[in-house]
């Protein structure tokens, strides 16, 4: 059975080179820095769970919900082959019950915070944000989107960010948590504008803090799909 099953939808992927050598502490064992073009990412991260199910159960007002994560990029080989995944530095939700779950089972950096967002659609296209309060301050992400749908093209950067379908967690020194993330290829929606108010410092560390100032590499609107996490497994 999955662990988790839900929809992911209108996932704003915020995308920024960033020096590789910022995130080797968080690095999980067995696992190395996936680059594209040579270059390192990190992505900040919002978008809506619906229709969530933990091991099958639907938990009374877990069920719809917004997540922001700030996440990076690593490749481990098994058996001649890559597998391709992400490492959260942080997921923020706004369900206690979420935040026990992934922490206690998967070991990972959910925080819950206060969060909301709000999708305005009209004929040309449509205009979310996010926003979650860290401290006495709301965080925000804004984009608008053009109304047609395309495809992620083959070889494109925005490919390498959306189709990375492992999940890695730094146990500790010497233990890696692995699982799987599956779900169709996604489709995305044109960017036209990009307002970003965020608290890198206070939310992520300093060694976040310049994001700030960071213009990012592209900004992406994917559609969404069904996906499911399964096959979590330890590496020694």
């Amino acid at each position: 059975m999955s662990f988790l099953t839900a929809n992911w939808e209108n996932l704003v992927l915020i995308n920024y080179e960033i020096d590789a050598t910022i995130l080797e502490k968080h690095l999980p064992k067995g696992t190395e820095i996936d680059l594209y073009n040579g270059k390192c990412y990190v992505s900040l991260v919002g978008f809506l769970f619906q229709n969530t199910r933990i091991l099958g159960w639907k938990i009374p007002f877990h069920v719809n919900f917004e997540e922001v994560n700030l996440r990076f990029y690593v490749k481990r080989k098994e058996n001649n082959e890559w597998k391709r995944g992400v490492v959260f530095i942080k997921e923020i939700v706004p369900k206690p019950a979420l935040t026990f779950v992934a922490n206690t089972i998967y070991k990972e950096h959910y925080q819950t915070l206060p969060m909301k967002h709000s999708i305005t659609s009209s004929q040309e296209g449509s205009q979310l944000v996010y926003q979650w309060k860290s401290g006495n301050k709301w965080n925000s992400i804004e984009i608008n989107v053009k109304k047609e749908l395309l495809p992620i093209e083959e070889n494109t950067e925005a490919k390498f960010i959306c189709e990375h379908y492992f999940g890695y967690t730094k146990y500790s020194a010497n233990k890696t948590f692995e699982y799987e993330v599956k779900h169709p290829r996604w489709e995305q929606y044109e960017v036209i504008a990009t307002k970003i108010e965020v608290d890198f410092s206070s939310n992520y560390g300093s060694d976040f803090a310049h994001l700030k100032d960071l213009k990012p590499t592209s900004v992406i609107l994917a559609k969404g799909s069904e996906v499911s996490v399964e096959n979590k497994r330890t590496i020694s």
